[in-house]
């Protein structure tokens, strides 16, 4: 048992509390909305700020609270590098690159979708429903967090995994067939403000580990494993040597904003003058969101062979087995709101534009109607897909072939790959063929795969291997493959 009967009473009490916060807000963007419209990119123009801290919400998720820190508690300073500093940096450079051309050009053709906004700039259908396809890996990273929350509020409640699984993802998938985008942009500003709070906490929670400096810090953890102390650790599989911590890393996250969740949160926006507004809140929260990767070293000093009374902890458990051990009730039942806030705030965002994208981009143009009830067909779809994801989620964590953690990114990093030049020549180039576009992105998905699976490069050798390395490879590739062709197509006319 994790948790105590005091405190598992607590977070009982406070699921209740949070629930009826998620339905008060949901009841009340239900109300507005109307059609497909709405439940995309919401009736009307939000404030810019509760937008910035929405997206910071959906920016980090379960992976940056729960998953990542286990990985660091794993391997050490080389995780910190790659995960708390090399990607961020990259992230919000990449946020202040697309955001504002974004904004303009999706006001402009009046997308609700990724694959929406990428066919009408490219006037093809097929790459509208192409894209619409490949959203479908996105389900990977639905199952990352539903596996991480089910993991956090099963040890805190000391119940078993696979029904509180249930209850998850009905309640979650639950309330998001109804809100939409008038309810999610209000939950998850509510979900930053919690998550900002417990993230402070969190990273003010492992001070005593500082009382003799950063080098004492440092001198505790080298005498666990001196590898968790190095800047490259070569018994990782991610964090091995600088091209997977800092070259991968900044191609990752140039490209993971391309993700549909993330860079059409622009179009929630009320003008172009409040980019700047919502920029500065995103990537301030984000800024000490990204930063909580260190209570994985805390995890680690508190649990230095990776075990609590004699049973071994899995890398998705340490965070949460963390928190039980180091707060009392009062306190954890805080930290429990964040880590559940930072799992549901990107699930709810994933749930809404892969139940759009499949409603309005796949489903919708097969039928012969030219009028039918989209609002109610996309309640069908998020069923089918809480169906999908409960299953992929309880066989994840009963019998898990990979780290979920490499599941979801396998999926997600195949996505975005994809997606990154269509965007990126979309905003800024001007007369670029779809055929370019669509071998382009064709072109990413198959390398990430091939490299991945065909074990191709020195890096792909180990059992479980890092998917960050294939998924750079396929984005560079794509970029030369891509611009070789608008070259070529540029001299013909």
């Amino acid at each position: 048992m994790f948790a105590s009967e005091t405190w598992s009473l607590y977070v009982t009490i406070l699921l209740v509390v949070y629930a009826l916060i998620i339905l008060f807000f949901v009841i009340r963007g239900n109300l507005k909305t109307k059609n497909m419209d709405d439940f995309a990119i919401g009736s009307n123009g939000f404030p810019a700020w509760a937008v910035g801290l929405s997206l910071a919400a959906s920016m980090t998720s379960a992976a940056t609270f729960i998953i990542n820190p286990g990985f660091i508690a794993l391997y050490g300073f080389s995780g910190i590098i790659s995960f708390g500093v090399v990607m961020p940096i990259a992230i919000f450079a990449s946020l202040i690159f697309f955001t504002k051309a974004f904004q303009k050009h999706g006001s402009t053709v009046k997308a609700l979708t990724m694959a929406q906004w990428i066919g009408k700039r490219y006037d093809s259908k097929g790459l509208t429903i192409f894209f619409a396809i490949l959203s479908l890996l996105l389900i990977t990273f639905i199952v990352l967090i539903c596996v991480g929350l089910t993991q956090i509020i099963s040890k805190s409640l000391n119940l078993e995994p696979c029904y509180v699984l249930m209850g998850l993802i009905t309640f979650v998938f639950g309330y998001t067939m109804f809100g939409g985008a008038n309810s999610m942009v209000y939950t998850n500003t509510v979900q930053a403000i919690i998550m900002f709070v417990v993230a402070v906490i969190l990273l003010a929670s492992g001070s005593e580990y500082f009382s003799n400096g950063f080098e004492g810090f440092a001198s505790l953890l080298s005498e666990i494993d001196p590898n968790l102390t190095k800047t490259t650790n070569p018994e990782s599989f991610l964090f091995r040597d600088y091209f997977e911590i800092i070259v991968c890393q900044i191609i990752i996250g140039i490209a993971i904003v391309c993700q549909p969740h993330i860079i059409t949160k622009t179009l929630f926006l009320r003008s172009e003058k409040s980019i700047n507004q919502y920029l500065t809140v995103a990537i301030g929260c984000m800024s000490i969101f990204f930063l909580v990767v260190v209570v994985g070293l805390y995890a680690r000093l508190t649990f230095p062979d990776l075990s609590l009374d004699g049973t071994a902890l899995k890398m998705d458990e340490l965070v949460s087995a963390y928190v039980v051990k180091t707060f009392t009730a009062g306190i954890g039942v805080i930290i429990v709101a964040g880590l559940i806030s930072a799992g549901l705030s990107t699930l709810e965002a994933l749930i809404q534009s892969l139940s759009t994208t499949i409603t309005t981009d796949l489903i919708a143009p097969l039928s012969k109607k030219e009028t039918f009830n989209q609002v109610g067909l996309n309640k069908i779809v998020i069923i089918i897909l809480a169906i999908v994801s409960f299953f992929l989620s309880y066989d994840q964590i009963v019998d898990p072939n990979v780290s979920v953690a490499i599941f979801a990114q396998n999926g997600v990093y195949a996505y975005f790959a994809a997606a990154f030049v269509p965007v990126l020549f979309g905003i800024y180039f001007k007369k670029v063929s779809k055929n370019a576009v669509f071998i382009a992105s064709f072109s990413a998905v198959a390398l990430h795969f091939i490299i991945y699976y065909g074990r191709i490069t020195p890096y792909m050798q180990e059992p479980v291997n890092n998917p960050g390395v294939s998924a750079a490879i396929a984005v560079v590739a794509s970029f030369i493959i891509g611009n070789s062709l608008y070259l070529i197509s540029r001299k013909k006319t």
